[in-house]
């Protein structure tokens, strides 16, 4: 059994530190700097990841090599199983004239508004595509949604990407809690509502930041009065449910009021026209005499039915199988919390995905799309999303790297060194985590139980700290190369995701330290919003 070394460099935590973090940085450089395709970075990431574990933390080379595989495997399956079929159901709607007429509906029903659109489309209907299927797909709908709306491509992907943050701690049905109860052993229930006792207040705001700059702060004051109602009407769902409902369902519920109450308030409250942020409707009557605009809601509500009741219907069927994996499985010593590190892949025939791909077959018969343009779709997913399989299983390759070999555990007992400070730089920690695996249910995986650890260490509230790693997470997502190589997918920009991160990179650092200054108040000032 390999015992993970927690200062194998020079015998001392900092130095060590310093060696830790470079796979990290490496990514963040050719993505930042360098603006580098997201698989290049990845894979150099990579590669530094396994010089460093294998030569300073004397990991061994074939339990360096089997995470990484176990990484990988876990990125095709069950993330990208998600994704794939996520941006099938896209190809059939787009090839059945759905998101045409879903658009043309749009324009039928909204204010000629660019920014009424961005706030319906980008923060409404984006966070219900987080909550029924997550990973990157919101993102790659929905931006391609708001280029047909005249969006340029670049904005579209950056304003879906910050506005991607609100929903995704209870993405997927609430899994990132789960998942955090899980390996911290603390009470769910009482994770998602810490959890929602923090994101409301980012979700009421981020209307109010991305249209500032979007359109800048005068512009944005001009539309206030639906920002607040969108933002408001988000933020307080999800607050009420995650606390008081069911946190599963915080996503699905928060999203679907926003969407409704923000749509009905247009119908009597409509801003003053704005030449700046006219739409150009010229192709709207392609598909306006063919497909009726109500039918472009169809794909969209029928995944969401399909997703919610397999949801339920999977508890009384088969959920899961637990496969240990071979060779690793409990192969690895953790140091720090001493005990074995299992290495356990639940395999999920009937997971998400699967439901999602029920879905686009009932979609292609409820829209009459022929079994060749059915074929069609299938081609053009795998054309769009065999780049982003590979940077995705890249980078969760060098998180579970990173994780077996004990870097990340020497990153975070660094960050814990920090003391009275460590509320402050707890988010940060939860942003490394998603920044390295796409996602905040493997963040939370990652990093959960170490926050709970440094919490007791430091006589911190764990709840709070627990908490804290997936709301810090879900601002690491939008400068996730696997976040931003998905959304890029449906786009001109694929190759181009380093374009994206520099534009998203500076707003996800602003919200992390808005954030862990959240925290430090919840903390010393504000404890009775910490559920017991």
């Amino acid at each position: 059994m390999f015992h993970q070394l927690l200062t194998p460099v020079g015998n001392s935590l900092f130095p060590s530190f310093l060696v830790a973090v470079l796979p990290i940085v490496v990514v963040l450089i050719l993505l930042g700097w360098a603006r580098r395709p997201a698989w290049q970075a990845s894979l150099a990431g990579l590669v530094v990841g396994l010089l460093v574990a294998i030569f300073a933390w004397q990991f061994p080379v074939g339990l360096a090599i089997n995470s990484v595989v176990a990484g990988a495997v876990f990125a095709i399956w069950p993330v990208m199983w998600i994704v794939v079929n996520a941006i099938l159901l896209y190809n059939i709607a787009v090839r059945s004239g759905r998101f045409a007429a879903f658009r043309m509906w749009m324009i039928d029903h909204l204010p000629n508004d660019r920014r009424i659109v961005l706030v319906v489309i980008g923060f409404s209907f984006g966070a219900l595509l987080e909550g029924i299927s997550g990973f990157g797909t919101p993102i790659a709908i929905t931006s391609s949604l708001l280029i047909m709306m005249g969006f340029p491509t670049l904005e579209a992907l950056t304003f879906t990407l910050i506005f991607n943050t609100a929903p995704v701690a209870f993405g997927a049905l609430g899994v990132p809690i789960t998942v955090l109860g899980a390996v911290t052993h603390l009470p769910a229930d009482t994770l998602g509502k810490m959890v929602g006792r923090q994101l409301p207040f980012f979700a009421f705001l981020l209307p109010f930041y991305v249209m500032a700059v979007y359109s800048g702060f005068r512009k944005m004051m001009s539309i206030w009065p639906v920002l607040f109602v969108s933002g408001g009407s988000f933020a307080l769902t999800q607050f009420i449910t995650s606390n008081y409902i069911n946190y599963s369902l915080t996503d699905v519920l928060s999203s679907l009021v926003s969407l409704v109450v923000t749509i009905l308030f247009l119908r009597v409250w409509r801003p003053a026209p704005d030449p700046a942020f006219a739409i150009n409707v010229d192709r709207a009557t392609e598909v306006r005499g063919e497909v009726s605009g109500i039918q472009g809601w169809y794909p969209w509500l029928i995944v969401s039915a399909v997703v919610i009741i397999w949801t339920v219907a999977r508890i009384y069927l088969i959920g899961d199988v637990k496969v240990p994996w071979p060779g690793l499985d409990k192969a690895v010593f953790i140091t720090l919390y001493n005990q074995p590190y299992g290495a356990i892949w639940d395999f999920q025939p009937l997971a998400t995905g699967t439901a999602i791909l029920v879905a686009a077959i009932i979609t292609s018969f409820v829209v009459g799309l022929k079994p060749s343009e059915f074929g069609r779709a299938v081609v053009d997913t795998w054309v769009q999303t065999r780049i982003a399989i590979f940077t995705v299983a890249t980078i969760v390759g060098l998180a579970y790297l990173m994780n077996y070999s004990g870097l990340n555990y020497t990153l975070g007992l660094s960050v814990a060194s920090v003391g009275a400070f460590f509320p402050l730089v707890s988010a940060f920690l939860g942003w490394v985590a998603v920044f390295l695996s796409g996602s905040d249910t493997s963040g939370n995986a990652l990093f959960g139980n170490l926050q709970v650890v440094a919490a007791n260490q430091l006589n911190l509230h764990p709840v709070l700290m627990a908490a804290t790693n997936s709301s810090g997470g879900v601002m690491g997502k939008m400068i996730s190369p696997q976040n931003i190589s998905t959304g890029v997918a449906t786009t001109e920009l694929k190759g181009k995701e380093g374009v994206v991160f520099a534009k998203t990179f500076k707003h996800s650092i602003i919200l992390t330290i808005v954030l862990g200054i959240l925290v430090w108040l919840q903390q010393n000032y504000l404890q009775g919003m910490i559920p017991h």
